[in-house]
């Protein structure tokens, strides 16, 4: 059984969680054995259910399964070998035992085991549908371009470094009473890789795995939804759907709330045309919070109406190469990009893609590794890189 995996994610304080809560009840209403994820540390999943969740899926209703990562509890199994090494590393440094532990747990943990449990559950057969409740869009672009940096550094950096460790470690021990890292260290580590291997192909296999962006009818939560977009076009994974969340209904006639209402019809105008063909799904301000499955139940048949909820709503073109003027074309969707905040360079047989802060190394296909880049430029959302005859 093939699970189909969404993705949702957007500006704190949008509505994300309530939006992924309410469309895996609507899976699970339809019949499909559901589950439901949280990556994201505020853990407002439990809140949205209105149920306490824990680290194993937990049933909420029929067909229906939550789940919020523990990272403490992935971190004991397995990052305790590693762990137990940077504690050795700290206290010789002389920190005291409290800001050892808490340096010894590295930054991003958290997002490596997520990827971990996402790519664990889908591999399962259990699940019809995945919904996964990201984080704000800071993290979730950190989150899903994980796969991209563990990977470049345990081609490239961790054999090398396995090497000179193993051929140093009798001589520093002799020398020094500096830890030294043993195998037991290297072991967990590849270990965790081997756990994520595969989840950069299952995540960006856009008839399977697909990205909802949730916007607020407000200028700055547009802004960074566009920039979502690019980063997410950057790295390879597609967006089918955006749902623009709390809208004010029609019903609402106070003339006090005029201009706000002139605010969102201009907004929704501006996201349905900029994110266009991306179908733009509306839902509107909710009269209380939507805490409970009742309030998320009624929310999600609102939104979807007759649309299927776990159907694959749109389906752009991937990286594509094609043959042009004698030449080959390397097509990236890249949109909203700003040709200012791009960047591109060539390594051996990657092209390094930078776009603002995020960069990608995009590993060129055989077609395109013994030839020289020619030129570059931006067509529209797309990024068009030129490859012609010549010493690469």
């Amino acid at each position: 059984m093939t699970a189909r995996i969404l993705l949702f994610t957007g500006k704190g304080g949008v509505g994300k969680t309530s939006v992924a809560a309410a469309t895996a009840l609507q899976c699970a209403d339809g019949g499909r054995r559901t589950l439901v994820l949280s990556t994201d540390p505020a853990h407002s999943l439990a809140d949205a259910f209105d149920r306490p969740l824990c680290g194993d899926a937990t049933s909420v209703v029929p067909h229906l399964w939550a789940e919020q990562l523990d990272a403490t509890e992935r971190l004991e199994e397995a990052w305790g070998d590693v762990q137990g090494y940077m504690l050795e590393v700290f206290r010789w440094a002389g920190l005291d035992a409290i800001e050892a532990e808490e340096l010894s747990v590295i930054p991003g943990l958290d997002e490596i085991f997520a990827l971990a449990d996402i790519k664990a559950h889908a591999e399962t057969g259990e699940w019809d549908v995945i919904v996964v409740d990201c984080g704000p869009t800071a993290e979730t672009i950190r989150l899903l371009s994980l796969p991209d940096v563990l990977g470049w550094y345990m081609e490239r950096v961790f054999p090398v470094g396995r090497r000179l460790t193993g051929l140093v470690r009798p001589i520093l021990t002799r020398v020094s009473s500096v830890p030294v890292a043993d195998e037991g260290v290297f072991t967990a580590t590849a270990a965790l890789h081997e756990r994520l291997r595969g989840v950069r192909d299952l995540l960006t296999d856009g008839a399977r795995c697909t990205v909802r962006l949730v916007v607020n009818p407000e200028r700055m939560v547009i802004a960074e939804a566009r920039r979502t977009a690019t980063y997410l076009g950057l790295f390879g994974y597609c967006v089918d759907a955006v749902v623009a969340n709390r809208l004010l209904p029609d019903a609402v006639c106070d003339p006090w709330f005029d201009a706000w209402k002139e605010s969102h019809a201009e907004h929704l105008a501006a996201i349905e045309e900029g994110f266009a063909p991306l179908p733009v799904m509306r839902a509107e301000l909710a009269d209380g919070e939507l805490v409970g499955v009742q309030r998320l139940r009624c929310f999600g048949a609102s939104l979807y109406g007759e649309v299927d909820p776990a159907a694959l709503l749109h389906q752009g073109p991937p990286l594509s190469v094609e043959r042009r003027n004698g030449g080959k074309v390397l097509r990236m969707p890249l949109p909203f990009a700003d040709r200012d905040d791009l960047e591109l360079g060539r390594r051996d047989d990657e092209l390094l893609v930078r776009v603002g802060p995020h960069r990608r190394a995009v590993m060129l296909p055989d077609s395109l590794r013994r030839l020289a880049v020619g030129g570059a430029r931006l067509e529209g959302d797309w990024l068009e890189v030129c490859f012609e005859e010549g010493t690469s």
